[in-house]
C-alpha cells in the first residue's frame, strides 16, 4: 500500500486566514518540520509552517501542566473558542501578563504596529480617533485585572505609546496603588532618549517598575524598514539613561527572517554589557494591525526558528537552556540566567529537565517565585543532588561569598532570554489559544487573550464581525 509522505501526528481548530471562519486543522510533521494543514470550503487548503525542529515541537508537550485559573471568570461559554474571549472558563490559564492599552496615540508610526497607533489624530485604518484613556478608564481596566488575578504578576503599560500620555505619572501613581507584583512601561524609547528629567522621575517608582524597550536591530535598513525611522542614537541614549539612574529594563526585539535575525546574538551581548538590562524578549512579526512588506508564506519566522539562531550566535546558552514556559510551552520560551561580575550562568541548564520542570511555576516570572527561589539556591548550594554534577553553585559564582551566594542575589543579577510567539489568522490553533497567558484588560472588566484580540475584537480587527455574527445567532 502507499505511504503518506507525512505523519499525522494530532487535529484541532484552526480559521481559514482569509475568511477568519472557523476550520479543522491537521498537525503534521514532514521533512524535519511540523505543519499546519487546513481547508477552508471557500478558500481551500492552506498549509501553514508552525515549527522547523520536530522534537523541539514534542519537547513542549512534556511541559504542560495543570494550568492556573483566575479568581474569577468574566464570561460565560456560550459560542465556543474563540468567541467567548474575556475570559470564559472553558481558557486553561490565567494572566501571566496583562496589558493596559492607556493611549492609542504614538510619535511613531512604524510599518509593523499590530495596535496601528500613530501620531495622527485619525487612525486610516479604522477611521476612527486616537485618543488617550482617561484615569477613571484605566482604573477600570486594572481593576478588572487586579479582580482576576488577585495579586497580578506582570502588568504592561502599554498602547500607542505610554510615555506621551499627559497623566503618565498620575496613571504611574494609580497603578502602584494596585497590588500589582511587578509594573512594566512598553515604550519605543523615545522619550527617554530626549527627556533627563522624566527619567529620573520614572526612576523614583523604583522598584517594581521595569522598562520594556523596543530594541529590534543596529542597522539602519531595519529600523526604517520595521520602525520607519533611523533610531540608532534614540536607542543608543535611552539606554545611556537606563543606565544612569539604574532602571530595570528588558530589549524587545521583533524578529523578521532575512532582515534582523541575524543580529540576535549579537543584541544578547550588548544587553550583557548593560548594567540596566535584566533579558531580552524576542518576538517572531505576528500578522495583525499595521503590517506592511510581510509575506507570511515566505517570512514566517517561527519560535524554533528564532530559538535556534540564538543557540548559533550566543555562546551563552546550550540548547538545555532554552526550555518551553509551562504555562504557555508552545508559544513561550525561555533561558534564565545569573549574571555576576560579566559570567553567564544558565541555570536550567544545570538541572535534569523533570526535576526543572517540578520546580517550574506556571508563570513567565520565575524570579518573583519565592519557594522556586528557595529550591534553586538549596538545590545549587548543596551540590548533593543527582541531578546535579557536584557542581556547587558557590564555585559557579567563586567571586562572592560562599555562604552569602544565595542571599547576595538581586533582580539585578537576573538575566533572562524569553521567546514569545504569538498565534496570528495563518498559524491559529484552538488548542494552543487555550493557553494563553498575555491578556489585554478592558473597561468593562474582560481580559481577552492577545492572539485573539488582534483578530476578532481590537476596534478594525478582520475578524470582529464574525465575532457580532455568531454573537447574533444565540
Amino acid at each position: 500500500m502507499p505511504t503518506r509522505p507525512y505523519l499525522f501526528y494530532g487535529l484541532t481548530n484552526s480559521i481559514c486566514s482569509q475568511c477568519l471562519e472557523k476550520v479543522e486543522a491537521k498537525i503534521i510533521f514532514r521533512d524535519e518540520a511540523v505543519y499546519l494543514v487546513k481547508h477552508c470550503l471557500t478558500h481551500g487548503r492552506e498549509e501553514v509552517l508552525i515549527a522547523d525542529d520536530i522534537e523541539y515541537y514534542k519537547l513542549c508537550q512534556d511541559f504542560i501542566k495543570p494550568g492556573d485559573m483566575p479568581h474569577h471568570f468574566n464570561t460565560p461559554i456560550e459560542r465556543g473558542c474563540p468567541y467567548d474571549c474575556g475570559l470564559c472558563p472553558d481558557h486553561e490559564q490565567h494572566s501571566c501578563v496583562t496589558l493596559v492599552e492607556i493611549t492609542d496615540r504614538c510619535n511613531l508610526d512604524c510599518p509593523i504596529c499590530y495596535a496601528d497607533s500613530g501620531a495622527a489624530e485619525v487612525s486610516a485604518l479604522t477611521d476612527k480617533n486616537r485618543n488617550h484613556r482617561s484615569l477613571a478608564e484605566i482604573e477600570q481596566m486594572l481593576d478588572a485585572v487586579v479582580a482576576n488575578e488577585g495579586e497580578p504578576d506582570i502588568v504592561q503599560l502599554s498602547g500607542g505609546e505610554p510615555t506621551i500620555h499627559p497623566e503618565f505619572f498620575q496613571v504611574l501613581d494609580l497603578a502602584k496603588t494596585k497590588p500589582i507584583k511587578h509594573l512594566m512601561i512598553n515604550t519605543n524609547g523615545v522619550r527617554i532618549a530626549t527627556d533627563r528629567v522624566f527619567c529620573e522621575q520614572l526612576a523614583a517608582y523604583q522598584p517594581g517598575i521595569e522598562v520594556y524597550l523596543q530594541f529590534d536591530s543596529f542597522e539602519e535598513k531595519a529600523l526604517r524598514e520595521l520602525r520607519g525611522a533611523d533610531l540608532r542614537q534614540i536607542r543608543q541614549r535611552a539606554i545611556d539613561n537606563l543606565n544612569e539612574f539604574n532602571i530595570s529594563t528588558t530589549l524587545v526585539v521583533t524578529v523578521k527572517k532575512g532582515l534582523n535575525d541575524c543580529e540576535l546574538g549579537k543584541i544578547i551581548d550588548y544587553a550583557l554589557a548593560q548594567k540596566c538590562v535584566r533579558g531580552v524578549t524576542f518576538q517572531p512579526i505576528q500578522v495583525a494591525g499595521r503590517l506592511e512588506g510581510f509575506d507570511p508564506k515566505v517570512d514566517r519566522y517561527p519560535l524554533t526558528a528564532v530559538r535556534r539562531s540564538i543557540l548559533e550566535q550566543s555562546p551563552h546558552f546550550q540548547s538545555e537552556d532554552l526550555l518551553p514556559v509551562p504555562c504557555h510551552p508552545d508559544c513561550l520560551a525561555m533561558g534564565y540566567a545569573l549574571k555576576v561580575d560579566g559570567k553567564v550562568i544558565p541555570l536550567a541548564g544545570l538541572v535534569d529537565p523533570s526535576t526543572f520542570l517540578k520546580l517550574m511555576p506556571n508563570s513567565i516570572v520565575y524570579e518573583q517565585n519565592d519557594t522556586l527561589k528557595k529550591k534553586l539556591f538549596d538545590l545549587f548550594s548543596t551540590g548533593n543532588s543527582p541531578t546535579m554534577s557536584a557542581v556547587k553553585m558557590e564555585q559557579l559564582l567563586c567571586c562572592l561569598p560562599l555562604v552569602a551566594v544565595p542571599q547576595g542575589l538581586t533582580y539585578e543579577n537576573v538575566f533572562r532570554i524569553l521567546i514569545v510567539q504569538f498565534l496570528d489568522p495563518y498559524n491559529f490553533d484552538v488548542r494552543s489559544v487555550k493557553r494563553s497567558c498575555i491578556h489585554m484588560a478592558q473597561t468593562n472588566g474582560q481580559l481577552i487573550p492577545f492572539d485573539t484580540f488582534n483578530i476578532f475584537y481590537r476596534d478594525g480587527a478582520p475578524g470582529a464581525h464574525l465575532v457580532a455574527k455568531v454573537k447574533a445567532k444565540l
